[in-house]
Formats: structure tokens, sequence, C-alpha cells
């Protein structure tokens, strides 16, 4: 009784304290540390251009376009820009975006307007982004809006100011690609000081958008280039400014998912001036009210890697409704938030794991907007997005991931949303067939044959079993008894792949047999590749993929020790993949942190009573693995959930099991952190005697008590908590 009576008395303590910082959270200029360069080479993907905090646009450079290794339209070691989009994606695989490509330059026009670089003249922080252009004779600024992208160039005195408008965004008229790509384009000049238009185009989805282009100077000359199509599907236009004795020219462009008159609303509501400076400050203020939502202490490298990840889980996903609340969403109509946001642009398969629990972390005031884009997505869709861009499906990857997504939310008390609504969804995305799932093969094989479905047999099965689960425990919250045994039931089904002899989870067919030959490091995608039960990744890997219940996974393996051998295999082989994939890097042994299925298995080890593997294994994933420079990432940064694993594993903990609310310790590689996690309270987290040879955790202490659990609480988390990791070179064995 003492004893328990002494731990709230410490504990009361501990959160007036947390509360007392949480008034006094100071701030600081934290995009001094971000680097948005950090990503744009190797296989990062990321781009440097202007963006806003969740918003709809990302204007900066292109310097290559319609590849995979172009997906975000830039490559550092690149020497020519071509021009400026105003949208790109973040560390995808796939190639989207890249709209209304500008090129200015001063003097007479050339056939190939791409230009040199000043490389020490680049710059790039959250909201900016600036070159100068040698061969142009420009200076080039770009800030942004959450709709509208402001362009600052300054030309060469004496010379004429000129632009190049690409509606094509840099693609080569060819009849084919205009075929394939281009589907619609109208272009309208209400005045010499403003255009208008909208494309429809197809790439990885089909989308139309809106714009409006306003410039501070008139026009004095227009010249229309690509003449030889009649039909006006691709235009590219050269204009010549009046610049009246001025030197720069300034230039808005608005987009809209909706109507022209969508992005003039967006336009007039957002910059209504033309002062660049002020839209400069004002995203730049918003970045940090964003970035101090967690204080760390620690070297500028490790601020740097730190910030930069942050930023880049807050990039996406993109609120692609006006300013009034209007959106384009998978039924092509338009349609009304109540809330006024539509978030799209989720790279599920990638974000459920850690991501999205890390925004249930540090912008829980956004969950309720997001979980409300999902279910009206779902409404209109018939499902839940799979992998939604700019309000579409692109049916990318497997699995229902916005389902753990909805549980998360729900499970952990976020109001704002309808559960009974959110339920409804969620089970129709699991029950109603889809283009890729039939659920009555589902379960009456209690797995998805490799013989009888078109998506990678093995990992699906495995992959879907994590979403069954999840609604198991929403079912089994709201009372539905009878959903919960029948969800719980199918989240079992990873166990009809697990093969006692080799111990890997290997497909089957139809008729229950085993895929053979088996290679268990056979890396296989889709058709492409032989074998093709596994998504971008081999058994070796997928093994381990069983989120909802390591512990069962353990005993299947035999016991611990055996389990830690068959763990160990992974981590430790010389073994080579039997093939290569793109996707599949960051390799310590046949574990790949490039790709996200392996994300969780370094913690796996904590389970079986070896933390000391899990905490070295943590610290040479955050040394190798993200460096501050350009090919620092060694995966696709996957919309934020390569960053989102640095974030939460610098912190000392990662969420395994997705929907469970608890995060797994690892070890922390930070010396402190300080969380802002709303309702005036901070959570707060030390690492004593943190070093380069002290990476091995001692003891750890949760509001003062010596703590023995595995696992530390969202709900101790949101309390506002000290969590104190006390580090040694000794492993704890």
């Amino acid at each position: 009784m003492k004893k328990t009576f002494l731990f709230s008395l410490i504990s009361l303590f501990v959160v007036a304290c947390t509360q007392k910082q949480a008034s006094n959270f100071q701030k600081e200029d934290l995009t001094q540390y971000v680097n948005p360069f950090i990503g744009t080479a190797f296989t990062g993907h990321t781009f440097p251009g202007a963006t806003y905090p969740f918003g709809m646009i990302q204007a900066g450079p292109q310097t290559g376009n319609f590849s995979w290794e172009y997906c975000a339209g830039y490559v550092y070691e690149d020497s020519l820009i071509q021009g400026f989009t105003q949208n790109r994606l973040n560390g995808t695989g796939c190639i989207d975006l890249g709209d209304l490509l500008i090129q200015p330059f001063s003097g007479p026009k050339r056939d190939n307007l791409s230009s040199k670089y000043d490389k020490s003249a680049e710059k790039a922080s959250p909201g900016y982004y600036s070159v100068l252009l040698p061969d142009n004779d420009v200076l080039v600024e770009i800030t942004t809006t959450p709709h509208v992208a402001f362009h600052k160039y300054t030309y060469a005195a004496k010379k004429p100011a000129n632009l190049l408008i690409d509606f094509q965004s840099g693609l080569v008229w060819t009849e084919e690609n205009m075929q394939k790509h281009i589907l619609d384009n109208n272009i309208k000049f209400e005045s010499s000081t403003m255009i208008s238009g909208y494309t429809r185009r197809t790439e990885w989805v089909e989308r139309e958008y809106y714009f409006v282009i306003e410039f501070d100077k008139p026009i004095l000359v227009t010249e229309q280039l690509d003449k030889r199509d009649p039909r006006e599907k691709a235009s590219r236009y050269i204009m010549t400014f009046d610049m009246k004795k001025d030197s720069t020219l300034n230039m808005k462009i608005a987009m809209s998912s909706v109507s022209v008159e969508g992005a003039k609303a967006n336009l007039k509501a957002e910059v209504p001036s033309w002062d660049f400076e002020a839209v400069h400050n004002q995203v730049k203020n918003e970045w940090n009210n964003y970035l101090s939502r967690i204080r760390i202490e620690g070297d500028n490298s490790q601020k740097t890697n730190f910030y930069t990840a942050l930023y880049h889980t807050f990039i996406q996903p993109n609120n692609i409704a006006d300013v009034d609340g209007k959106y384009k969403g998978p039924n092509r109509q338009i349609s009304q938030s109540s809330s006024g946001k539509f978030y799209s642009t989720w790279s599920q398969w990638d974000t459920f794991r850690a991501a999205f629990p890390l925004y249930t972390v540090v912008v829980p005031d956004m969950i309720p907007d997001f979980v409300n884009s999902m279910l009206d997505y779902s409404e209109q869709q018939g499902h839940l997005p799979v992998w939604s861009l700019w309000g579409q499906e692109t049916y990318t990857m497997i699995g229902s991931h916005s389902v753990p997504m909805v549980v998360d939310a729900y499970l952990k008390g976020f109001k704002g949303f309808d559960a009974e609504r959110a339920y409804k969804e969620i089970k129709k995305s699991l029950t109603v067939n889809t283009r890729d799932y039939n659920w009555g093969m589902y379960d009456r094989y209690g797995y998805f044959p490799f013989d009888s479905v078109r998506v990678e047999a093995a990992s699906s099965t495995l992959e879907c079993g994590f979403d069954d689960y999840s609604v198991a425990l929403m079912a089994q919250k709201l009372g539905k008894s009878d959903d919960y045994d029948f969800f719980i039931k199918r989240s079992n089904y990873y166990k009809n792949l697990f093969d006692p002899e080799t111990k890997y989870m290997r497909a089957r067919d139809s008729k229950g047999n085993w895929r053979t030959p088996f290679d268990p490091l056979m890396l296989a995608h889709g058709d492409s590749d032989v074998g093709g039960d596994y998504t971008e990744a081999n058994a070796a890997q997928y093994t381990w993929h069983v989120l909802q219940d390591i512990p069962e996974l353990l005993k299947m393996m035999g016991d611990n020790k055996m389990a830690a051998e068959r763990l160990d295999s992974l981590f430790y082989t010389t073994a080579k993949s039997t093939n290569t994939l793109s996707d599949v890097t960051g390799l310590i042994g046949q574990y790949a942190h490039g790709n996200e299925p392996s994300h969780h298995i370094a913690y796996i080890y904590t389970y079986l009573g070896q933390s000391y593997k899990t905490q070295e294994l943590i610290r040479k994933i955050y040394t190798d693995f993200y460096k501050d420079q350009p090919d620092g990432l060694i995966g696709n940064d996957d919309c934020g959930q390569m960053s989102a694993w640095y974030v939460l594993s610098s912190l000392g903990f990662y969420p395994v099991n997705p929907v469970s609310g608890e995060f797994v310790f690892g070890a922390p590689q930070i010396p402190s952190a300080k969380i802002n996690v709303g309702n005036g309270k901070v959570f707060s987290m030390e690492a004593k005697n943190l070093s380069e040879s002290n990476k091995y955790v001692e003891k750890i202490e949760l509001n003062g008590i010596l703590y023995d659990k595995q696992t530390i609480s969202y709900k101790d988390i949101m309390n506002g908590a000290s969590l104190i990791f006390y580090m040694t070179d000794i492993p704890k064995k």
C-alpha cells in the first residue's frame, strides 16, 4: 500500500513538472536543421522544393521525369535543371505529378532552355528553394502556401525577361505520349497578367488539375510552341514581359482539383498580395510550429538528421480540398468536406507501420481529419484507400492498411469521427471483393493460393492477417462478438503458411501444396520474377511479418533458442539473395532496411530476452543508413515511413504492433527529447551517459520508478511521462 501511495505521489509530481514544461516550451528556428537535399541521391527519391506542412503544393526543380530514377523529378548529381514544377511525390517508387513546368531565361530563345546551375548557390529549407541558373541569367526563388506556389525571378539587367511555360511538364511531344499521358488540355489567357486552365492526364492515376497563374508584370509577347498539335492537348508557350525597368518578376500559381474558380479562390485567400518575404516567413513559421512539437538535444548532425526526418513525415498526406472544402475524390464528382479538409497521398502499405502511430503522438489534432478523409473516400470508392494519390486509387502494394490506421485512432480514444461509420467502412473493405482480393477464396482456403490470385500470395496472406486482427479489436470494443470471432480467426491464417520443416512462411496452391522448388532468399515481386509470392522481399524477411502476435510466431519456431537462431540467420548470414530488386536495399545480412516489411524485425530480439541485439542493430541502422548527405537514405523514403522509423527509434522505441497502443523498447540514439503532446503536457526522454560506446540500456525509469516492461504505452506518453534510459557499454544478456 505504501509503495503504491509513493508511486502515485511521484507520478503526480512528474505530471505537474511536465505540465509546467509545456507552458514553457520555448520556440527556436528549427528549420535551420532541416536539409531537404537528404535523400535526393541514390534511391531516397525525395525532392528539395518548397512545400507547406501537409499542403497541396511541392514546387521546385526538375532535372528529369517519367522514369523510376525521377519519381521525385530531381536527382542531386544532375548538372542541368529543365525547369520548375508545382507538385511532387516524396520518396515513392512510382511516377506521377510534376505539373506545370516553368523555366525563366534572360535574352534570346534557345532550342534547349535547360540550364546548368550553380550547386554552391542552390539553397533549400522548409518552404523555400532558390538556385542561380547561369545559362539563363536568372536567380530563381520559390516559396509556397498550402495551395499556391510563389515564384520570384531576378533577370539579367538590359536583357529581355522571358518565361517558358510547359503545360505538358517536360513530356516530349509525340502522338503516343499525348494519347498515353495528356488526355485533355485547355489554356486561357484571361488578361496580360493572368492565365488559367486545366489538364487531364494519366500516369500512375488518371487525374485532372485546374490552375490559375498570375504575374505582377504584363506579358508583351506570347509565342506558342508545338503548333503541330491542332487539338492543343499539349502546349508550350514562351512569354516576354514588360519589366518596366525592373529586374524582378513575381508569379503566383494556384492549383485545385475542382475548378479554375476554386484555384482563384485559393489564390485570393492565401496570397492576396505580392509580398514574397511575407509568404516565406509565414510558411517558415508554420514549419517551426510543426517541427517544435519535438525538441531534442544532440550535435548538429543528429539535429539535422532528426529534424529532416520529422520534416519528411509532415510533407504528406496532402490536403487536396480547396479553401472552401470542395474536392474531387475517387468518384470524380465535386464533393464537400464537412471538416474543410480532404487528405490524400498516404502510401498506406508503408506508413501504417510507424508514420501513422507517430502522427497520433505529434499531431493528434489532425487525426480526426485524417480518419474522416479515409471514410469519405471509402463511401465514394466502395472501400478504404489502398494507396491513394490526389484523391484517386492507384491499387499499389497489398493489404488494406487504412484499416489499422482507423482502428489505431479508435483504440487510442480519438473523437471527431463516427465509430460505427468507421467500422462499417472497415468491414466492407475486408469482406466485399475488390480488384485484388476475393475474400471468399481467402476464407475457403485460409490463405491466398498462389495459383489463383494476381497479387503476391504469401505476403498478401500475412499482411491481410494484420488488417483482420485490427478490425477484430475494434469489433470487440464495439461489442460485436460475432464479428470479433470471425476476424480473429482470420488473423491466424498466417499459421497455414508456416512450414514447420523449413520454419519459413511459404506460399501454397489451391490444392494445399507448398511452392516448390523453394528458395528462401529468392526476392520476388508479382509476375516479374520467379516465385512471385513475396512483395519486394523474400521468405527470409517476410517470415517475421506477424505483427499481431510475435510471441506466438516465436513459439512456432520451437523455443526461444531456436527462434533466436533463426533470427540470427537473417541478420548475420553472409548469403546473398538469389536475385536483385531495386527496392531491396540497406542490407544487414538478409535484413533489408530500405524496404518496409523489415522495419520491425530488429525489435523482435527484445521479445526473446536478447534486447542487447536490438540495441546493437538499432545503432548500426541509425549510423549506417541515415546520413546528413544527399545519398543519406538507404531506400525510398515512402511518404515518410523511412523517416518515421528514424524519429521513433531515436527516441528509444518503435510500434512493432501498430494498433497495440504499445511501443517496444530499443535504445535511444539522442541525449534527450521533449514532445509537446498537447493539453499542456510534455513527454520527456533522457538517455543518461549515451555515447558511441554506451549504446546498451542498463536500466529504465518511468516517472522516477524503475521500469522493467518491454514496452511503453501510448497512454503513458500522452499523459506526459518522464522516461529515462541509463546507458552503458556492457550488453545486458
